[in-house]
């Protein structure tokens, strides 16, 4: 993976104004690679989208009973055309949460959350640093650790 600042402390912004271009290449595993990325650079808020192609991904399709993720494997050539998400702190690590939208040769498009994907042959990302740390708080009703808005004040 490639990464470089667009704008930020580079055009003599704050820090908290940062974007960065992710050029993520074949074989790449882009939720690892993005995680990495938020743990190198220390990022504790921010938002991204991207577009690109993958050789196979995992979604997950939340199953509220079982509070817990069904898997869909994909295992074949994929555009991405539509991947939207958000970077917050869980337990004082990065943690990716990202949902996509994937399509087939077919036509068909396939969706949800993104558990891994190997990229083939690119993934272009635009990632954006937010101005305030998120933090992820277990939330007993759903299981998930979601965004309490309270805690970055």
């Amino acid at each position: 993976m490639r990464a470089k600042i667009l704008q930020g402390e580079a055009a003599g912004l704050a820090r908290s104004e940062r974007t960065f271009a992710l050029i993520f290449e074949t074989g790449d595993e882009a939720i690892s690679g993005l995680t990495a990325f938020a743990k190198e650079r220390s990022l504790t808020a921010c938002h991204f989208t991207a577009i690109g192609a993958f050789s196979d991904l995992t979604l997950g399709f939340f199953d509220w009973e079982k509070k817990d993720y069904q898997r869909i494997l994909i295992k074949e050539q994929v555009e991405v055309l539509s991947f939207v998400g958000d970077i917050a702190l869980k337990d004082g690590e990065p943690m990716v949460h990202g949902h996509v939208v994937v399509g087939k040769a077919d036509g068909s498009a396939h969706g949800g959350h993104l558990i891994e994907a190997h990229v083939r042959p690119t993934l272009e990302l635009i990632l954006i640093e937010s101005p305030n740390f998120l933090q992820r708080k277990f939330d007993q009703e759903t299981g998930l650790a979601l965004i309490d808005i309270g805690a970055a004040e």
